[in-house]
């Protein structure tokens, strides 16, 4: 089991919470829409499980070591370059590499330039650190692979809608959320008997349905829509965001670098949009 920590949840603890809404969320979805929404199939139930651990339990839970290990700025670093690699192998074949080199290129230096901004890790560095890191690399390529096969899998079945597949991936998430409390978490009544354990119960619906079930949803949809490289570039937003989550949490604004980094990441984003019209 692992620990708690000081005044803090443990990473299973976080990871199973939201996950265990989301799968609520996904069942009772599913239920209600109970002869007007198609079930899944015992070969589309497998596909949903080994997605929902590249892009949901497995993945965050990796995260969440990796910020535990290595602090939020470099994790996410090391996360932003995401959208880097799905367009690099998820491409269209009509779509000229001449078109995406602009939008690439930006994201590129929006990168380095923040890299080149972070404060050292030089009082960071030792097993923790890369370890963190560590973690950090295995949950990027996880969640590429999710973003290159979860695309790949909704176009290869037009007929299952957006909402279906979230439902469907949200089980198969929620039940891996269960095992891994069961086998890792704090328990129930170490959880209750913290003074802010409806705090984190908050947290958790929250993040599971909105942030997870309605954002899934909505990823579903572009993915059916749109191909790979393009969506992969919105991810950058997840980047923007986990770092103006890390300036908040330390308490201080970002430098003039890493304003213009995350203003690189936002140009890079409308210049790969333009090049996919």
């Amino acid at each position: 089991m692992l620990p708690m920590g000081a005044g803090g949840y443990s990473s299973v603890d976080l990871t199973s919470g939201r996950f265990a809404v989301y799968g609520l969320v996904a069942a009772l979805g599913m239920l209600l829409g109970l002869g007007r929404r198609r079930w899944p199939t015992m070969r589309q139930m497998v596909a949903a499980i080994g997605m929902s651990v590249l892009g949901f339990s497995g993945y965050y839970l990796l995260l969440v070591l990796a910020i535990r290990d290595a602090g939020t700025e470099m994790p996410s670093l090391l996360i932003g370059t995401i959208p880097l690699w799905i367009m690099l192998l998820g491409k269209p074949h009509g779509l000229r590499w001449s078109a995406l080199l602009p939008g690439l290129a930006l994201t590129v230096a929006g990168l380095l330039l923040m890299m080149a901004s972070a404060p050292g890790v030089s009082n960071g560095e030792g097993l923790h650190f890369w370890r963190g890191m560590g973690y950090a690399l295995v949950s990027l390529l996880s969640w590429t692979a999710f973003a290159l096969l979860n695309s790949a899998w909704l176009k290869r079945h037009p007929e299952v809608n957006a909402t279906d597949w979230t439902n469907w991936l949200g089980v198969a998430t929620g039940l891996g959320a269960l095992l891994m409390w069961l086998a890792a978490g704090s328990g129930m009544q170490a959880v209750a008997a913290r003074g802010d354990s409806m705090c984190f119960a908050m947290l958790c619906v929250v993040a599971g349905f909105g942030s997870t079930w309605l954002a899934t949803i909505l990823w579903n949809v572009a993915s059916q829509r749109l191909s790979a490289s393009l969506c992969g570039q919105l991810i950058v937003s997840e980047t923007l965001f986990a770092l103006l989550y890390s300036f908040a949490w330390d308490g201080h604004w970002p430098t003039p670098g890493q304003s213009g980094a995350c203003a690189l990441f936002t140009v890079g984003i409308l210049a790969s949009i333009r090049a996919h019209r």
